[in-house]
């Protein structure tokens, strides 16, 4: 006997659909990394932290080169050197920058929100190395001319302007980096006050000691040894030995921007596999 009606309905064969796992084209992860970027970079430019950053490279730099240019009367000083002076300083403040985009995100919470919004997170790593290089050359071309203009202001001549767009653009370089450097930093140790600690004590501390225990082929390959190289004054630490065996600027880039994709590469692994609290 053949069921008709309800009955029919209950001996029907049960509906079988296809399970597509969701995926996401080329143009939507695009979006999201605009988005993100957008979303990243009102967070870093509303932050007083990175505004304070930003006022102490403007009124250093002037100060600073200011200070040299009138004080230092032992030798004779340009503007085209002098302006240089704070750059040193000003990478590790882009440092700093870069160590506050990630860290303030794990101290306040923030990031499991982000993570939630953006569950592929190659899109938050990103966007974040972008808003660090932004804000790191940023804050170098605002302490450059902090530094060119109170060494003006000083009265200095300008000297030699041939290199001086080229070198311009290796101390940017520096800057940039040292902001993605910091943030790599940070999304290692992900605590902001121990990465900052480390990165300053690291960089103006550590370094000048080893310095004078190692020998010179060796601490020419240490991080900010190298990347202070890329500026355009002479150090006068620098022996002899020191000076025949450094590196040139490409290279000296190279081995900064190394150090700043290790650090990079492993805090990207390391946001993949670690919980977001």
């Amino acid at each position: 006997m053949t069921l008709t009606g309800a009955g029919a309905d209950q001996t029907a064969a049960p509906m079988i659909t296809d399970y597509r796992p969701a995926t996401r084209s080329t143009g939507g992860d695009a979006r999201a990394v605009l988005a993100t970027l957008r979303s990243d970079w009102i967070k870093a430019s509303t932050v007083r932290v990175n505004q304070a950053i930003l006022l102490l490279a403007l009124v250093g730099g002037l100060a600073v080169s200011w200070a040299v240019a009138t004080f230092v009367t032992d030798e004779v000083l340009v503007v085209s050197e002098v302006g240089f002076y704070w750059t040193s300083v000003t990478s590790m403040l882009a440092a700093i920058g870069g160590v506050l985009l990630f860290g303030s995100e794990v101290q306040h919470g923030t990031l499991a929100a982000a993570v939630a919004a953006r569950p592929a997170r190659w899109i938050i790593a990103l966007s974040k190395t972008l808003t660090a290089a932004t804000l790191g050359m940023l804050v170098g071309a605002v302490g450059l001319a902090a530094g060119f203009g109170g060494a003006a202001l000083a009265g200095l001549n300008m000297g030699a302007t041939s290199a001086l767009p080229a070198t311009v653009g290796w101390a940017l370089l520096f800057t940039t980096l040292a902001a993605v450097l910091g943030l790599g930093v940070g999304m290692i140790v992900r605590h902001s006050t121990a990465a900052i600690s480390g990165v300053l004590v690291w960089g103006f501390v550590i370094e000048n000691l080893l310095n004078l225990f190692l020998p010179v082929a060796v601490t020419r390959f240490l991080p900010f040894f190298a990347g202070n190289k890329l500026l355009a004054y002479a150090n006068d630490l620098d022996t002899p030995e020191a000076l025949a065996v450094a590196l040139t600027r490409p290279e000296s880039a190279l081995v900064f921007a190394g150090y700043t994709a290790l650090a990079l590469v492993v805090g990207s692994v390391l946001l993949y596999r670690r919980d977001t609290d």
